[in-house]
């Protein structure tokens, strides 16, 4: 229990000692000296204010830090006397670090490592597990991003967009390793909901519950992926649902969409139907036509196309698909809302948007009854892919076909 509430509490010791003069890298390491205390002394004498505990043993790391460098007299002579023990001030500081870790100058890789070491308090060897990369390079990574963001200071707004986006980033990564970074995202994102009231903030917490929600189902005993239409929506966690449910109705009662609130939405009327057949697929479409507008983003259009394509039927949908520029670059940075029958089970998507394409075309050429069509544009998905799971899958299909033919 004393880790949990060590890992809830490192973000705010972080942020403390930043904002006293300590620079994001000296202050990420005089916490983690912090904690390694904290877990031989708590175990025989935990203290009754243990934020304020930690806040005092991590700034005596730092000056302590601080005195021995002595390439760092100057910082040293600039860093204030030491505060006498006692109940910290009422301020959280954890938003700050939130903001910090998703500095525009980091790049989405190095803030998502940044903010799960700094605000999540995994170690680098759970995060590269999570990457499934060596700890060395992990290491590399998270020192590079923390020496650029040392010399940041708290004197500007932060930007929400790009710390959900970081988040998302983070949910986004799946279940490699020990560590269930889409359970991380999920306790990351409740932790920021609680300290800035921001609807769209509302939005990603109830998008990520009611992905989170189907994980049971998403896949078959051998590890194959299981598609959303033929999935056992006995499976699905309907508290997470109901909760995903209420954070957004509460969330759109506000007027003020956003992408993530649309795509909760998406994911809301996914939830909602009995059965794969009862989907509305209507307001589904609807809801694509507000995710266009919102994103201008060409992967939102081959979701809505498939959408489309069961609202309307295949021939709509096939339509639909006509003119999108799937080769376009910034389309591999732009949020994918699910739904799909043939998209892959997360709410963004890092892959190139082209082998989705045809994956898509594929499936709508297969419920116009064009097989032969069909099992070619599958298989050349399956080469095009570079998930394995999803690569698998397509090429399922393509087989299933190809025997349904001969």
């Amino acid at each position: 229990m004393d880790e949990v509430l060590l890992r809830s509490l490192t973000p705010s010791v972080i942020a403390v000692l930043v904002r006293r003069g300590a620079d994001f890298a000296a202050a990420e390491d005089a916490v983690q000296d912090a904690l390694v205390e904290a877990l031989r002394v708590w175990a025989a004498d935990r203290p009754r204010d243990p934020k304020g505990w930690l806040v005092t043993v991590a700034w005596r790391k730092f000056l302590d830090a601080a005195r021995a460098d002595t390439a760092r007299r100057r910082r040293e002579d600039r860093v204030e006397e030491e505060p006498a023990p006692g109940p910290t001030r009422a301020v959280d500081d954890t938003l700050q670090l939130y903001f910090l870790c998703a500095h525009p100058s980091l790049t989405p890789a190095s803030a998502v490592a940044l903010t799960l070491r700094a605000v999540g308090g995994l170690t680098t060897r759970q995060i590269a597990q999570a990457y499934l990369v060596p700890e060395a390079t992990m290491a590399q990574r998270i020192s590079r991003a923390k020496r650029t963001v040392s010399g940041v200071q708290f004197d500007q707004p932060g930007n929400v967009a790009t710390v959900l986006r970081v988040l998302y980033l983070v949910f986004n990564e799946g279940y490699s390793g020990d560590v269930d970074l889409a359970a991380e995202a999920i306790r990351l994102t409740r932790q920021l909901a609680g300290a800035i009231d921001h609807p769209e903030v509302a939005g990603l917490l109830a998008l990520m519950l009611l992905h989170h929600a189907r994980r049971a189902a998403r896949s078959a005993p051998d590890g194959s992926l299981v598609p959303l239409v033929e999935q056992d929506r006995e499976l699905w966690d309907t508290e997470l649902i109901a909760s995903g449910v209420e954070i957004l109705q509460a969330a759109l009662a506000r007027d003020q969409l956003g992408e993530y609130q649309a795509q909760a939405a998406i994911a809301a009327l996914h939830a909602d139907a009995p059965a794969a057949e009862e989907t509305d697929w209507v307001q589904i479409v609807e809801w694509y036509d507000e995710l266009a507008r919102l994103t201008d983003s060409p992967v939102v259009l081959l979701n809505r196309a498939v959408a489309v394509g069961e609202a309307d039927g295949p021939r709509a949908g096939l339509a639909a698909l006509d003119g999108l520029n799937t080769s376009s670059p910034s389309s591999r940075q732009l949020p994918q809302a699910l739904g799909c029958a043939q998209a892959r089970e997360t709410p963004l998507s890092r892959e190139d948007p082209i082998p989705r394409y045809t994956a898509v075309s594929a499936y709508l050429h297969e419920r116009d009854g064009d097989l032969a069509t069909a099992a070619r544009l599958y298989a050349e998905a399956a080469r095009k892919a570079s998930n394995l799971a999803e690569r698998d899958h397509l090429t399922r299909q393509a087989a299933r076909l190809n025997r349904a033919m001969s």
